[in-house]
């Protein structure tokens, strides 16, 4: 598969944003990160099935990305199906991955809803993980060259799109209703991604979005996962003004934050930043047709698409064939860290508190808690078996011999 070669253009003007510039901008992204194009072939597989919970069924697959690595993935669907229906893709803040309450609570909430619901493991997390366990940020280990950084950022970019591939392909999917909700690390990724992705109808991110200027937060963050590779992304000029010009283009974009999260840096950029990055948008783009929307809460860090107000923004965008917004106006609500409690769910100990996750307001009641067998792909021995199509040292090993090579 080619890669693009880097291109060096200079930052459009809003009297130079044409659809033309617009897609030179994508391809330079995409080169700069070096995501794959074409995608890789996605040969899908479907491993097992199972019926997590009353009215929703899930399938166990995975499909390829990079280097000919595969990606485990759990499918939700609803039981009762009348036509083709939306699909939400769940992408995982740091230490998160299918396993994580958010991405089965979201896979089971939204499916009951009538969507399908795919949720995945991250590099270097869960099954993708070299000794199959999570939260280990396994992928936040800085090593050199540079462009190993790029590559890492690129290779989650092409998890997402392939993502988009996997759902698009299933006969249950109406292609054209498909959004993605990506929290935290997930919202860097997610932001990227639905600016190149042009299949994506609704695009969400939580705990995030606020993409900033040099030498500030996202520069500074996570060096292999999202500092460096926005830092390559200079070429844009006004970075996040572009970005958020191309998600305009794509379709609606909503982000969602907590005014306590200090965790992304909410608590210094909030309404007017996002006042400011709305304006600058605008100017570049030449109009307010279909910018982004930003709203806000009280609260921290949290994945705040599983709450009412997210779950109504994308029912106005995707068209849940089982609910209204009236529908989810009236649904309760879980209180995450009791649920938990209650239930024997282990929150990630970096974010539990009530202040974080664990305060989180989730939208519905009854979700069931899922076990690591439920979620697992593979069983211990199949796992062994594959493993080195899964686990992120194979990738990395191929990404150097990739830079090696020229």
């Amino acid at each position: 598969m080619a890669i693009l070669p880097a291109l060096a253009l200079p930052p459009a003007s809003a009297a130079e944003l044409t659809p033309k510039q617009e897609q030179v901008w994508r391809e330079q992204i995409k080169a700069a990160l070096f995501v794959p194009d074409p995608l890789p072939a996605l040969a899908p597989e479907t491993h097992s099935r199972f019926e997590p919970a009353p009215g929703v069924l899930a399938e166990r697959v995975t499909y390829a990305t990079e280097f000919g690595m595969r990606v485990p993935a759990i499918l939700y669907l609803p039981k009762e199906r009348r036509g083709k229906v939306p699909a939400l893709i769940v992408v995982n803040g740091h230490g998160g991955d299918k396993y994580s309450w958010y991405a089965f609570y979201s896979g089971v909430l939204y499916a009951r809803g009538g969507a399908a619901v795919l949720t995945y493991d991250p590099a270097g997390e869960g099954e993708r993980n070299s000794e199959r366990k999570s939260g280990t940020r396994a992928h936040d280990k800085v090593e050199p060259p540079r462009e190993l950084a790029q590559r890492l950022g690129g290779l989650m970019m092409t998890d997402v799109m392939q993502a988009v591939s996997y759902v698009s392909q299933r006969p249950e999917v109406d292609a054209r209703r498909i959004g993605a909700m990506g929290y935290s690390m997930g919202s860097f990724v997610l932001s990227l991604a639905c600016a190149v992705e042009t299949r994506l109808r609704a695009c969400v991110l939580v705990g995030g979005g606020n993409l900033d200027g040099p030498g500030e937060y996202w520069d500074k963050s996570k060096p292999m996962c999202q500092g460096i590779p926005y830092q390559s992304l200079a070429f844009l000029g006004d970075r996040a003004a572009a970005v958020y010009a191309l998600h305009a283009s794509r379709g609606p974009t909503l982000v969602y934050n907590g005014l306590q999260d200090g965790t992304v840096s909410i608590t210094t950029h909030g309404k007017p930043f996002f006042d400011d990055l709305y304006r600058r948008t605008e100017e570049l783009r030449g109009s307010s047709k279909g910018l982004f929307q930003y709203e806000f809460t009280e609260g921290a860090h949290r994945p705040y698409f599983v709450t009412r107000p997210v779950a109504r923004w994308l029912e106005r965008q995707l068209d849940f064939p089982n609910w209204t917004e009236a529908d989810i106006a009236a649904l309760p609500v879980t209180h995450i860290s009791e649920w938990a409690k209650a239930n024997g769910v282990e929150l990630d100990r970096l974010y539990s508190s009530e202040d974080r996750e664990g305060g989180t307001p989730a939208l519905g009641t009854g979700i069931p808690a899922l076990s690591r067998k439920d979620l697992s792909v593979f069983t211990p021995e199949q796992w062994e078996r594959e493993k080195n199509r899964l686990i992120h040292e194979s990738w990395l090993r191929q990404a150097k011999a990739a830079i090696a090579a020229h």
